[in-house]
Formats: C-alpha cells, structure tokens, sequence
C-alpha cells in the first residue's frame, strides 16, 4: 500500500538548514544527536519516509556542513542570501524542484524527532484531504512540517517575505488547507537555544512518546 501511494503522490521533501543560529552561538545544524547531527538525523528520516526527492537548503557555515554530513543522494542548494531570511530558503529550494513532484513538504533542519512516521502521514492526509496545503497539529498548533502543493508555488514565491515563511499563504487560503491532528509533540519541538538542544536530548534519551 505504501509503493502505491508513493507512486500516485510525488512529494518533495525540502529541507530548510540555512539559519545562522545566533540565539544558539555555533553552528547547530551540526551539534551531535544520535550517531549523527541535528540535520543529518533530519535528512536520515526524511530518506527513510515516502519523499520522493530530497533537497537540502543551506546557507550560514555550508561548507563546513558538507564537509561533516553525508550527502549522498540528495540535492543540495547553497542559499547566498540566507541573510534575507527563510523566505528566501523557500524560494531556493523550490527553484530545484523536479517538475515531476507535485507538491513540497517543507521540512526545519533542527526538528530531527520528525520521523518517517509523521512525514508519511502528512504526505497521506495530503493524498486523502484534496486540499493543497497541510499544517500538523498538536493540541490545537500548529507545527511543522507543511505540505504545499505545487498549484500554489507561484504564489508562495511572490508572497513570502523574511522570516515570515509561508505564513501569509496559509492566511489566505485557511477554507483549502487540511489541519491534521498527529498527537505527536514532536512537531513544535525545534533548536534555538542551548536549552532546547539539552531538552532536545533529555527527551531522545527518555524514550519519551512524542
């Protein structure tokens, strides 16, 4: 059922790991987690999961990460002005998109709990809902990572400013968006500072159902 499903919907899966990490002091992209990095644990998952391109945004320290991370098979945009903020990384990573994928999850390079499991689900509720843009949801917020389809980049590209993300998008079009329930914390769980990254760890360590 899932190769079935993975051949009817054709999901790219853009990676978002461009950000300086100011609030943090060092590049986080690269702080350890399991047997690997914040981004590298993101790019294992998203491989394992029913994506069927990778692309990898980076910008802050590039080539340092790509000197640590192994990038094999995955398409990797260097972002000159990651500066300008996300919505600029947005912008980056779908003007590498293959024309055969029909839509894009925009996955944060620093929630590596985002597991195959989740990204599944969200590419079946798209599949299922009809609807062009999918947010998660855990106890009423909303979290990442969003479907997006491809109807829509050309709008999305115009829109986006800054750090704002897609957010003006999903103003604009909440009647054509398909709010899906996970019951995975997992979603709103991200690194900006030190203590998030401690938690970060805690928790992987606890086993803890997120």
């Amino acid at each position: 059922m899932a190769e079935n499903t993975r051949m009817k919907i054709r999901v790219a899966g853009i990676v978002l790991a461009a950000g300086q990490s100011n609030r943090l002091g060092r590049t986080k992209q690269l702080l350890p987690f399991r047997d690997t990095t914040l981004l590298g644990q993101t790019i294992e998952n998203a491989g394992k999961s029913q994506l069927d391109e990778i692309i990898v945004v980076l910008g802050h320290d590039a080539q340092s990460i790509q000197d640590h991370i192994d990038f094999k098979g995955i398409k990797v945009v260097v972002n000159e002005n990651y500066q300008q903020g996300q919505s600029s990384s947005i912008k980056a990573g779908l003007a590498h998109i293959s024309k055969q994928s029909e839509a894009a999850m925009f996955l944060l390079g620093d929630q590596p709990l985002v597991d195959k499991q989740v990204i599944n689900a969200l590419i079946k509720g798209y599949g299922e809902s009809h609807k062009p843009i999918v947010i998660p949801m855990f106890e009423g917020m909303r979290g990442n990572p969003v479907i997006i389809s491809g109807n829509l980049f050309g709008e999305l590209t115009e829109t986006i400013h800054g750090d704002a993300g897609a957010r003006v998008l999903f103003s604009r079009h909440r009647e054509k968006t398909h709010f899906m329930e996970l019951g995975h914390r997992c979603i709103h769980v991200d690194v900006d500072t030190m203590e998030d990254y401690q938690s970060l760890l805690a928790t992987d360590q606890s086993h803890e159902n997120i």
